[in-house]
């Protein structure tokens, strides 16, 4: 083939639907619609190496888990592997009550035949036949005309009621797809529905299902919407029809194509956990019902724990959920960017402080606990990251909930790690500079090695203790008006260490009779430097008294 210097010459627009009242685009999804899987036959046709028999029926349980009524199970007549799991779910009564499993079958006598028989003593299934429609295939694939299509229709409504006769112990139910919907003519496509439903002679008790799959994505979601309510407002009977919607992502909306042929009429949805499929993949099903939980719309499918579901699709398809995919990926709750953090943190903060259940908090549309995900994972802190970064973590690793002030003076020796190593910093990581900027581990200059506090006849308060300096030990002594001052006082008295408290703050570490204390202290020295001290321990007011030797240790370095 020639090159062109232009190659958007070679296509044309796709052409508008003409509906001038077109009604969806005022519409809001307020109810779930019913849900078909379609992973175990158009999912697993897409895949690499598809599923055997065990990798099938782990998926299967777990569709089943997720709360799917109604799974496609495979294509019968494409051979033993098929239909021998789709008959091994029947023989083992591996189908619950309220389960409808789907089979699919093209338009072809001995095909149907064989997908009834893979069925036969089912309680309850739907069959599916379609037959491609649109012109290109009409005239490039099968050298058809119109008339001729939709006698393949008609012929296979024939089939599917004649099979069903020969299995009267069954309640079956039947689908038909006019196959390329989206790149048909919307009259013939309801020709071809009609003469099926004619045959088939459906109710509104006992509906038929037709499906109008966007085979191949040729237009933004809007056209198809318009072809959705275009077909709903002119198909004969509609009120015994099910509209079913099967979109492809081609052009990468295969989720918003549903969720508009939904506002503009739709009763049913197919698609595949996480969207694998041929070529980009058909609708995520994961997608569309957590964008109807995020609405408050109970979307009647179970995501919970999201984490089981990723695995158990990875196994089965050997093709990784992306980390950026919606809802699933594992980076999508978690923020790098210092002023995300920081927003997402006061959110948080915030969230704590409201007195109703609604979730609000900035950049997470959704709250991860209801997936089943933790919030460590919610702030990571590479380079990019600011001090809201790593002091969540901190927060969320150690329990440590620091000074405003003392997360900018921390920020700048974790910013100088992050540099220093060019990638994100683990939990870890951040806990180690953390215990050596504060020298919370030993040898210390100073160490408190025990102390009494006293009360004297004037009510200031007396500290008397023992002092490690340099591994030798020292009595000491001071006075104050609380204990903090008082530690302040011996310092300066018995080691020369003048430090001034401009800070301090406390808090509990967790909850209980059991619960540690962290203290942190803000000081300045007697040249004017700023300097900080953390201190953790069981006791809330020893705590404060580690916190003043690591600010002490810190004016002694800076000394020395």
């Amino acid at each position: 083939m020639t090159m062109l210097k232009d190659p958007s010459v070679k296509y044309r627009p796709f052409p508008q639907i003409q509906l001038p009242d077109r009604q969806w685009p005022s519409r809001t999804i307020t109810r779930a619609p019913r849900w078909l899987s379609t992973d175990l036959r158009d999912g697993n046709q897409s895949l690499i190496d598809p599923m055997g028999a065990e990798k099938k029926n782990r998926f299967f349980d777990l569709l089943l888990k997720v709360g799917l009524k109604e799974i496609e199970v495979g294509f019968p007549a494409a051979g033993a592997t098929e239909y021998d799991f789709i008959r091994a779910l029947v023989d083992n009564g591996r189908i619950p009550e309220g389960v409808k499993v789907q089979v699919l079958t093209q338009a072809r006598p001995d095909l149907i035949a064989t997908s009834f028989e893979s069925l036969a003593g089912v309680h309850s299934a739907i069959v599916h036949v379609y037959n491609a429609v649109s012109p290109l295939w009409r005239q490039v694939v099968f050298g058809m005309e119109q008339p001729q299509i939709k006698e393949i229709a008609a012929s296979a409504a024939r089939m599917l009621r004649d099979n069903a006769a020969r299995f009267p112990q069954t309640d079956w139910h039947f689908e038909y797809s006019p196959e390329t919907f989206s790149t048909a003519e919307l009259d013939f496509s309801i020709e071809c529905c009609e003469a099926v439903m004619q045959i088939l002679q459906p109710t509104p008790e006992k509906p038929i299902i037709l499906n109008l799959p966007a085979t191949v994505e040729a237009a933004t979601p809007n056209i198809y919407a318009d072809q959705i309510e275009y077909f709903c407002r002119n198909l004969p009977n509609r009120e015994s029809a099910v509209i079913s919607l099967h979109t492809h992502n081609d052009r990468g909306t295969g989720v918003a194509a549903a969720e508009l042929g939904l506002m503009a009429g739709a009763d049913r949805v197919e698609g595949c956990l996480f969207g694998n499929g041929e070529r980009t993949g058909n609708c995520c099903l994961v997608t569309v019902g957590l964008n109807m939980y995020t609405q408050g719309v109970d979307p009647k499918l179970d995501f919970s724990d999201i984490d089981e579901v990723i695995q158990t699709v990875e196994y089965c398809n050997q093709l990784a959920v992306p980390e950026r995919h919606p809802y699933g990926g594992e980076l999508v709750y978690t923020a790098f960017s210092g002023s995300h953090q920081d927003a997402i943190k006061k959110g948080f903060a915030a969230q704590e402080t409201r007195n109703d259940q609604l979730w609000a908090v900035p950049y997470l549309p959704i709250d991860p606990a209801d997936l089943g995900r933790s919030y460590e994972a919610v702030i990571r802190v590479n380079s990019q990251s600011g001090k809201g970064g790593f002091a969540w973590v901190i927060e969320q690793d150690q329990g440590l909930k620091l000074p405003k002030r003392m997360q900018a003076h921390f920020s700048r020796y974790v910013q100088d790690l992050a540099d220093e190593l060019g990638r994100e910093l683990q939990a870890s990581d951040i806990w180690d500079v953390f215990r050596k900027t504060y020298r919370l581990d030993a040898p210390q200059h100073f160490q408190l090695l025990d102390y009494n506090e006293m009360r004297s006849t004037d009510g200031s308060r007396v500290f008397a203790g023992k002092i490690g300096v340099d591994g030798k030990a020292h009595t000491v002594s001071g006075r104050g008006n609380g204990l903090i001052s008082s530690v302040v006082a011996t310092l300066a008295e018995s080691f020369n260490v003048p430090i001034e408290i401009r800070d301090y703050s406390e808090h509990a570490l967790g909850k209980g009779a059991d619960s540690r204390a962290a203290a942190y202290v803000e000081c300045v020295t007697a040249d004017g430097r700023t300097v900080w001290g953390v201190g953790i321990d069981e006791d809330v007011a020893t705590a404060g008294v580690r916190a003043v030797l690591s600010a002490a240790n810190a004016a002694a370095t800076a000394q020395g």
